[in-house]
């Protein structure tokens, strides 16, 4: 009996190990590869690649992935193999039109092959993003005041237009806000609805989305303030609230979200800036940590990183700090994946400048890593395998 129970002890940790070494060659290595989008006037010349590691904030620089014209928004497909690029230009091939284009991974070296490029369908695409089933991409053509969308093939490359949306209108600001200007476009969690900032005409417009063939519905219009400007967007990770930033009034809004008939409903506006600030600022980006304890926000101008607590079961937002991006200009900033580190793109200093994040606190502090790269515009991730 005694031996029966030493054999029966001796094979469950056998087991065990087999178990332990699956789970390991199965586990991701934690590590990956940081693409940065730029402007091409001055100095750049596409898509920059770096090797980072999150446990211990080390990054190699691998140089140009790829030439590409003011490749200024990138995003992945949800298995890493592709990305995808704006070409934020307003004529292509002779035509009045932007570009998008398809690049294939080398998850080893971090160069990009190009594997074709098509129409934007309007002017200045100034954002792109890939539906939740990574079938379609969704292009906002800020300058034209269009959204497009494509299908995306198998082998990673852009197919045809699926769909059109040509927006319409003015706002109160006359120098910005002369005709529509779609920013960006989010996907709801449950990949109903493609939700659309226009910071020409104040609006956040909610389509449908039909993601078996990438179409867009009637959309529900929210109306933000006259002269608003509104910019970019985020969800926090339970779906149920939805972050706007506004470009031209230095504030964001929090909003409810029902996700079954894909409506908003607002509850809390807040300034992105110090109270004490003097002088012009234009504030960007947003984005919440994957915990949705804190939300972050870019300001052009003040040239830091505004950080909001976020209270889960109210969603307001409360100021903790501002931080200095250490550059001039922070077009861009991306969290990394485990929230940890948040990456800083100074379009007018030629940098990024990474922080390390205090998941408690959400306070910012710099690292010792800075980024040298022409007009930064925007950082993504990739994880490898």
């Amino acid at each position: 009996m005694v031996r029966m129970i030493q054999l029966f002890f001796i094979l469950h940790l056998l087991l065990l190990g087999s178990l332990v070494v699956l789970a390991s060659a199965e586990t991701p290595a934690g590590k990956y590869l940081a693409y940065i989008g730029t402007y091409t006037d001055t100095g750049s010349k596409g898509i920059y690649a770096y090797r980072f590691d999150p446990a211990t904030g080390q990054i190699d620089d691998l140089g140009l992935a790829a030439e590409s014209v003011r490749p200024s928004f990138l995003t992945i497909d949800p298995d890493g193999r592709f990305l995808y690029a704006v070409n934020e230009t307003d004529t292509y091939q002779g035509q009045p039109t932007g570009s998008v284009s398809a690049f294939a991974i080398d998850s080893t070296t971090g160069k990009l092959t190009l594997l074709n490029e098509v129409p934007s369908r309007g002017t200045g695409p100034t954002f792109i993003t890939l539906d939740r089933s990574g079938r379609y991409v969704l292009v906002a053509n800020y300058d034209s005041g269009s959204v497009a969308v494509f299908r995306v093939s198998q082998d990673g490359k852009l197919g045809d237009s699926t769909a059109f949306v040509q927006h319409h209108g003015s706002s109160v600001d006359k120098d910005r806000q002369a005709g529509p200007h779609p920013h960006q476009v989010v996907l709801s969690p449950d990949n109903r609805f493609a939700i659309v900032s226009d910071l020409g005409i104040d609006q956040v417009l909610i389509y449908p989305f039909d993601s078996q063939h990438g179409t867009l519905g009637q959309p529900h219009i929210v109306k933000s303030r006259p002269g608003a400007g509104t910019r970019h967007m985020a969800f926090g990770s339970s779906g149920k609230f939805l972050y706007v930033i506004d470009e031209l009034q230095n504030t964001i809004v929090s909003y409810s979200y029902d996700s079954k008939r894909g409506e908003l409903r607002e509850l809390q506006t807040v300034d992105t800036l110090p109270k004490d600030f003097q002088g012009t600022n234009y504030p960007a980006e947003i984005q919440v940590d994957p915990e949705e304890n804190f939300l972050y926000a870019s300001n052009r101008g003040a040239d830091n990183v505004a950080v909001f607590a976020i209270d889960h079961k109210k969603g307001i937002l409360k100021n903790v700090s501002f931080t200095s991006t250490e550059g001039k200009k922070p077009r861009f900033f991306s969290l990394d994946p485990t929230g940890k580190w948040l990456f800083a793109a100074n379009q007018e200093s030629d940098n990024v400048v990474v922080f390390r994040v205090d998941n408690k606190t959400g306070h910012l502090t710099p690292a010792a890593q800075v980024l040298h790269v022409f007009t930064p515009t925007c950082v993504t991730f990739v994880l490898l395998h």
